[in-house]
């Protein structure tokens, strides 16, 4: 699909559309969290049941047209039936991992203190990384994820990293300009793009790309 520029929305339509889009969704209650909206960029306030909760809200409003970025600001207070023990918690992970079949779980250790669970270990590719941290956040009792997960990169040369960075934001977006650079494995994109979905997936092509050790993702929103 091809995007074309539009009349910018007032913060205030962006807030209106954030919020609708959010009380369509039935995981969460009416006026269960709050919207703010400053030149674009999106502050999600208020309490949150569950982190799966927390973090689908955030994806929620950076797909509406208008949204710059989005700040997570929301709150995870476990309701009563949910709680969960942190030994329940991090035998649920422990056995998460080992079921999802994207996750080297051997190789992924886990500490879990008041609900927080915070993941270490090394893995090969990024999407093992993201897989790990994303199952994990859906259990039942748990408040916030901090992933320490470390990818063991293939060492290669930046010049052929960077080509092939630049070639696969070239074939997703074709109309935008998006640039790569690569300096020591660090991939920084800059360019347009027009949605913060958008922006969001240039980063992840980066990320997918062997040898990146880390994405700077300068690319602005634009309308």
């Amino acid at each position: 699909m091809i995007e074309t520029k539009t009349r910018p929305k007032t913060d205030r339509e962006i807030q209106l559309d954030v919020l609708a889009e959010i009380a369509r969704d039935v995981r969460f209650k009416p006026a269960e969290l709050g919207v703010e909206v400053d030149a674009g960029v999106v502050t999600l306030i208020g309490t949150v049941t569950s982190y799966a909760k927390l973090a689908a809200a955030a994806e929620i409003a950076g797909d509406v047209p208008g949204v710059k970025d989005v700040a997570n600001k929301l709150i995870v207070e476990i309701a009563p039936y949910a709680v969960r023990d942190d030994t329940r918690i991090a035998q649920a992970v422990r056995t998460a991992l080992e079921w999802d079949a994207t996750v080297p779980e051997e190789r992924i250790d886990s500490v879990v203190r008041h609900g927080v669970v915070t993941l270490k270990g090394t893995v090969d590719f990024w999407y093992e990384r993201q897989a790990a941290a994303d199952t994990v956040r859906r259990l039942l009792g748990v408040k916030s994820v901090d992933d320490h997960i470390v990818i063991a990169t293939p060492e290669r040369g930046d010049g052929a990293i960077e080509e092939e960075v630049r070639r696969a934001l070239m074939r997703r977006f074709p109309l935008h300009g998006l640039d790569a650079t690569v300096d020591r494995g660090i991939a920084t994109l800059t360019g347009e793009v027009f949605s913060y979905r958008n922006r969001n997936d240039a980063e992840n092509i980066a990320w997918s790309t062997s040898g990146v050790k880390d994405v700077l993702n300068k690319i602005e929103v634009a309308y």
